[in-house]
C-alpha cells in the first residue's frame, strides 16, 4: 500500500476530479465522499479505481468491509490530506474511493414501464446552475420511486462534489445522464411509449393536483433564474403550477418544486 503525506503529483490528480469539471470528465472518474455516497457507489456495481485510506487509523467493521468488496489499488494518506480531499474542517474520513462514472446514456431511463411496473416517472432539469440543486433532485426521485433525471442544456455538472453530496449518493442509486436539447429527451421517450410532458411554472395553467400523473409522465423543472426556456414550454403538453399560500414568496425553487411534483406523482400513484 502506497503512502501519501504530502501534496505531490497523485494527490493533485485527486484534487484535480473535485475542482475541474473538464478533466473529470475526461478522466472518466470522481472521487467519492461520505458513508453513503460510498456504499451506494459500490452497490450500484460502479468501478472503484482506487481507495483512499486514512494512515494513521485502523478502517471500522464498515469500511473494511466496503474495501474488501471490491479490489483495488490502496493508498495510506495523511489525515490532514484525508481532511482537505473529504471536504472536512474537523475530523478526516476514514475512507474515499476514485470510482468510474456512470455512462452518460438516456438508454439508461427506460423508455416504457420501468422494471417495477410503473409507468415512467422522469426529471428533466432545464439549465441548471446549482449542484447542489441537481443533487437534491437526484435524491427526492430516488425516495419517490421515479426513474431517472436528465440535465438539458448548459448546466452544472451532477457528479460536482456539491451534487453528489446533496444527493447523498442518489446519483449512484438513479440514472442521472446529460442532454442537449429538450428535443433530444422528448424523442428519446416518445419512441417508447406515449408520453405526458408536464412543466412547472408559477403562472401554469391548471393545478398540479389536476394533472394526471398516472401516466407515463416527464416532469420539466426550469432553471433557478430565467425558469422554463421557450424550447422546454414548447414541449411540454401541460405547465402547472403548484398553489401557495399568499405570501413574500413567489415562487418554489428549482429542487422544492420538483420534490413537490414527485411527491403528487407517488400520492396518485398508491399501488406503485
Amino acid at each position: 500500500m502506497r503512502r501519501v503525506t504530502v501534496r505531490n503529483a497523485t494527490f493533485q490528480q485527486w484534487e484535480t476530479l473535485l475542482t475541474n469539471r473538464t478533466k473529470r470528465h475526461r478522466a472518466g472518474h470522481v472521487l467519492v465522499q461520505g458513508v453513503r455516497p460510498l456504499t451506494l457507489a459500490v452497490e450500484a456495481g460502479l468501478p472503484v479505481r482506487e481507495w483512499l485510506v486514512d494512515g494513521d487509523r485502523t478502517l471500522s467493521a464498515w469500511a473494511s468491509e466496503l474495501t474488501a468488496r471490491v479490489r483495488a489499488p490502496r493508498f495510506a494518506v495523511a489525515p490532514e490530506l484525508m481532511r482537505e480531499l473529504g471536504g472536512k474542517d474537523d475530523a478526516a474520513p476514514e475512507v474515499l474511493a476514485v470510482v468510474g462514472l456512470p455512462d452518460d446514456d438516456l438508454a439508461r431511463i427506460p423508455a416504457r414501464a420501468a422494471d417495477d411496473g410503473a409507468p415512467l416517472l422522469a426529471v428533466a432539469l432545464d439549465r441548471p446552475t446549482s449542484p447542489g440543486n441537481v443533487g437534491t433532485v437526484a435524491r427526492s426521485v430516488d425516495a419517490f420511486g421515479g426513474h431517472g433525471v436528465v440535465v438539458t442544456g448548459h448546466a452544472a455538472d451532477p457528479y460536482d462534489p456539491k451534487a453528489v453530496r446533496a444527493s447523498t449518493g442518489s446519483v449512484f442509486a438513479v440514472p442521472v445522464v446529460t442532454a442537449a436539447s429538450a428535443e433530444a429527451v422528448v424523442d428519446r421517450f416518445d419512441a417508447g411509449a406515449p408520453l405526458q410532458v408536464v412543466g412547472t411554472d408559477e403562472a401554469g395553467d391548471v393545478e398540479l393536483a389536476d394533472v394526471d400523473l398516472t401516466l407515463p409522465t416527464l416532469v420539466v423543472t426550469g432553471n433557478e433564474t430565467r425558469g422554463l426556456s421557450a424550447q422546454w414550454r414548447d414541449a411540454c403538453d401541460v405547465v402547472a403550477r403548484i398553489p401557495m399560500r399568499a405570501s413574500a414568496a413567489s415562487s418554489l425553487n428549482m429542487a422544492s418544486a420538483t420534490a413537490v411534483v414527485l411527491y403528487e406523482a407517488l400520492r396518485q400513484r398508491p399501488s406503485v
